[in-house]
């Protein structure tokens, strides 16, 4: 049944009347939101949503907002990925026994695609999952996975036929982090922080049931978990938190929040902190310089063009059109912007941008800003693998000469 925008904000406000508790847990108001449909209302109604589109949901998400009420989990870290995934590819069995958590917040994820020997070449994975009996067995090594070292639970890739080419042998899992066999291993970075992990696997085992998608069907599946995370690079991950806001669910919805942004709080420094770019050349006096102004000028015309385009994208999806390789634009304007960016700041700031400690300009964020973009033109597929895509899928131009066709068990690797 069709319903107006203002229905729908009048039935969200009056469901909040009656049930919105803060002296509930965040788990127990969670379950009550899964269970009304309220937690994720652009979800289908079979699965803990209302099927309600882009224009709703905004009315909804103002009516928790100005009843100090806390939403659905869903869209905290990899848990939008896992969702998303799973409502596009996943059995009804996958989507009844993890979406309900994922809006709760009682599991967390993490993504299992990159390894040593193949990053952005997803497709040439080595990580393998043997049927052995009534499970799957997997043996070998991811890497710069974010936030596995507390996630109860993967979205892995693994390469379960050698015989077929590479596209064709993976297959896709979801994978119990907290087993037997598999270890976690944080990685520290150049720029101090430490977001990333490495992932080995020891005769870890997954159930049959565990499997998303059809057994080599694998990257199909991977490649819709990737086109969310491409569109995530246009995505804010500030989540605002009212400080006079106080009590048990509160302080708990705090504590959450600190967990899953605390891998992310350079992620602003690696997009290259646009939005500090003309204070700083007032403060400087830089901005009196015509040769930086005409860098400014461009830098905020880039940046000004990416917003435009990622909100054509959302004019896209209100539309019901798929998530496709368009994503690959989003990513590789946010490369372009951001070492724009890092140029800009250096021009304005000289040498002292190098300077670290408390005589560091903005306390150490030009410096970190300095550190922390090359990593944006790396994660989630390196600049040269979206120029492929779009020149491929978008461009419709010849696809680039492959030598690694074949049974992937003859193609050379590493």
């Amino acid at each position: 049944m069709n319903q107006s925008v203002d229905s729908i904000r009048d039935e969200a406000r009056s469901w909040l009347k009656e049930n919105w508790d803060s002296s509930l847990s965040l788990i127990e108001w969670r379950t009550r939101l899964a269970e009304s449909g309220w937690a994720a209302p652009d979800w289908p109604e079979d699965y803990y949503g209302r099927n309600l589109g882009p224009a709703e949901v905004a009315a909804i998400n103002e009516e928790f907002a100005a009843a100090g009420a806390i939403g659905g989990a869903q869209s905290t870290g990899v848990r939008s990925l896992a969702a998303a995934t799973l409502l596009e590819h996943g059995s009804d069995e996958q989507k009844r026994t993890f979406l309900r958590r994922i809006l709760t917040g009682e599991d967390a994820w993490c993504q299992l695609f990159s390894e040593p020997g193949s990053g952005s070449d997803l497709a040439g994975a080595t990580t393998r999952a043997d049927r052995q009996g009534n499970e799957w067995v997997v043996n070998g090594q991811k890497v710069w996975n974010t936030s596995a070292h507390h996630a109860d639970y993967g979205l892995l890739v693994a390469r379960t036929d050698w015989d077929q080419p590479k596209h064709k042998g993976l297959t896709y899992f979801i994978i119990d982090m907290r087993q037997p066999g598999v270890e976690v291993r944080q990685l520290r970075q150049m720029n101090g922080h430490a977001s990333f992990n490495e992932v080995f696997f020891t005769n870890a085992s997954v159930l049959p049931d565990h499997m998303i998608g059809e057994e080599g069907e694998g990257w199909a599946v991977a490649v819709t978990t990737l086109a969310y995370e491409r569109r995530g690079f246009a995505r804010s991950r500030d989540i605002k938190i009212d400080k006079l806001w106080s009590g048990k669910i509160y302080d708990q919805y705090r504590e959450e929040v600190a967990i899953a942004n605390e891998p992310y709080t350079w992620y602003p420094q690696r997009a290259g902190r646009v939005d500090l770019v003309v204070q700083r050349a007032k403060e400087t006096g830089a901005i009196e310089d015509p040769v930086i102004r005409q860098k400014i000028a461009k830098l905020l015309a880039m940046d000004k063009s990416a917003q435009w385009f990622a909100a054509r994208l959302r004019e896209d999806q209100k539309a019901g059109r798929a998530k496709g390789p368009e994503g690959s634009i989003t990513k590789l304007a946010a490369s372009n912007i951001a070492r724009l960016a890092s140029d800009v700041h250096t021009s304005i700031t000289g040498t002292d941008a190098m300077l670290t400690g408390p005589e560091s300009p903005q306390n150490g964020i030009i410096a970190e800003i300095l550190v922390s973009v090359p990593a944006v033109s790396i994660a989630g597929g390196t600049d040269e693998i979206q120029k492929n895509i779009i020149s491929e899928r978008l461009l419709d131009m010849p696809k680039e000469t492959r030598f690694d066709t074949g049974p992937f068990k003859d193609v050379r690797r590493n």
